[in-house]
């Protein structure tokens, strides 16, 4: 028996699990990348981006994406070794246990809990948004009481859209994962092409009156709390790259799909890496026709959910503000399965280890998929989304993505002292340099995230480790390994 907190994973109990594993091997490395793409290209660019430039960085909102882009290309190489060296589900928890200990396993694995439940909540509330100006757009209102949270709306009410939505991706998620990707390839397909043309288009109605100045005098800005928080300048772009990094956790959840993969050693580093690149261009190109179409003042109240189309909207063009509009909110599905089916393949990695209880690992026997635990979390997300505002969910999502993002550069840079002969099918070059950069750019952006979310968030952490020692640590099928 090892009671150690540091305790490693034999690789050995990887590779048997890797055999044993129920779920189905379905998926290449285009539907491996389009997972990735299906993740980032949603929250960040149809929603996000209207929250950022408003309360954050105004038209130097694509500075921010790319120093958000450039925290995230140092974790991506590291994912990526991970992901060759050990394709199994549980993403960096997984790889974390099997290197550095159970106890740094632990933590990495609740905050990637934290990272696609909120992300999930958060496209949700998006989601909703996006809906109900479709709606408008048929000349239907559903009522205000029906389609916000308490705190937006003052009073008693709920997200309705919001919560019925993640329902719908809790039904599809349980059938089952084929059925899932080929649904999100389609989907991915239809955004990529909104994209590229919100951006074609866009360009023609740009003001380059609106992008001056570039980067705006700091001041304080009113939140949607009423909170008064500082604004623009230097500060407001770092602190706009901590709040669209929830944009960009589409590639980490690549890397929970490991034991669905047909070929993981090979096809999981390049699916990282190629959906990171691709969706940081089209979010930097986005960005500039956004705060280039509409003055970033004036992305204010119903614009805050749903700016690239209220962007179309002013300047007069109706038909675009419906292909925006009807893209988004399929597109924004594609990014709330995502999120939900790696939270739902952390908790089958973990659960297999003894360290949550069986439940998270049941799988169906007809749909392979671990329903049990898909639909816990489709209830928590649906009942959190419905009351939640998006402001605070959104910076949870990025405490929770920052955070795991900084472990696995601190990981896998331990792992090359400890075990430098290791096999490592794709290694990082100048790893002493990547790593460290990783580690101190997420940080730093952790640091400049909101004070109400770095607090919730603290909390989520310290109530982990309770239950850690209370329960992962006894319950740990490390303890009964001779």
């Amino acid at each position: 028996m090892n009671n150690s907190i540091w305790r490693k994973k034999p690789m050995h109990m990887f590779e048997q699990d890797m055999q044993k594993s129920e779920l189905k091997r379905v998926l290449g490395k285009w539907s491996l990348t389009a997972i990735g793409i299906g993740a980032i290209i949603g929250g960040g660019v149809f929603v996000l981006t209207g929250t950022a430039a408003h309360f954050h960085a105004g038209p130097a909102l694509a500075i921010s994406f790319i120093i958000a882009g450039i925290g995230c290309i140092f974790a991506a190489l590291c994912y990526a070794e991970f992901a060759a060296m050990l394709p199994v589900e549980g993403s960096a928890y997984a790889y974390a246990y099997g290197t550095v200990g159970e106890l740094f396993a632990w933590i990495i694995g609740w905050g990637l809990i934290l990272e696609y439940a909120m992300g999930a909540m958060t496209v949700a509330v998006s989601w909703s948004g996006y809906f109900n100006k479709l709606l408008h757009l048929f000349g239907i209102h559903l009522p205000a009481n029906l389609t916000n949270d308490p705190v937006s709306f003052g009073g008693a009410s709920v997200n309705l859209p919001a919560l019925v939505i993640v329902w719908f991706v809790t039904w599809i998620l349980v059938k089952g994962i084929k059925e899932a990707a080929s649904a999100n390839n389609l989907i991915v397909v239809l955004k990529v092409a909104v994209i590229l043309f919100v951006i074609i288009m866009g360009a023609f109605y740009i003001d380059v009156a609106n992008w001056t100045p570039f980067i705006p005098e700091e001041t304080l800005v009113q939140h949607e709390n009423g909170e008064m928080l500082p604004a623009y300048g230097w500060g407001g772009i770092i602190s706009g790259a901590s709040a669209i990094f929830f944009a960009y956790i589409g590639f980490d959840a690549v890397s929970t799909q490991a034991g669905e993969a047909i070929n993981p050693k090979k096809d999981m580093p390049f699916a990282i890496i190629a959906s990171l690149l691709i969706c940081t261009v089209l979010y930097i190109a986005v960005s500039l026709v956004l705060t280039g179409m509409i003055n970033y003042k004036n992305i204010t109240g119903d614009a805050l959910k749903a700016p690239v189309a209220y962007a179309f909207d002013v300047a007069g063009q109706p038909w675009a503000v419906f292909v925006i509009t009807a893209a988004a909110t399929a597109g924004l599905l594609s990014v709330m399965l995502v999120m939900m089916l790696g939270q739902t393949r952390v908790f089958l990695g973990m659960a297999k280890d003894g360290l949550l209880p069986k439940f998270f690992a049941e799988v169906h026997p007809t749909f392979k998929t671990p329903w049990k635990s898909t639909i816990l979390v489709g209830a928590v997300v649906s009942i959190v989304a419905g009351f939640t505002p998006i402001s605070l969910l959104g910076d949870m999502t990025s405490f929770g993505t920052l955070f795991a993002f900084t472990m696995v550069c601190l990981a896998v840079w331990i792992l090359r002292f400890r075990d430098p002969n290791r096999d490592r099918p794709f290694k990082v070059s100048g790893l002493n340099i990547v790593a460290p950069l990783g580690i101190l750019v997420n940080t730093f952006l952790i640091l400049n995230l909101g004070r109400t979310a770095q607090i919730f968030a603290l909390a989520w952490l310290v109530f982990g480790l309770v239950v850690y020692f209370l329960y992962g640590r006894p319950k740990s099928h490390l303890n009964t390994r001779e």
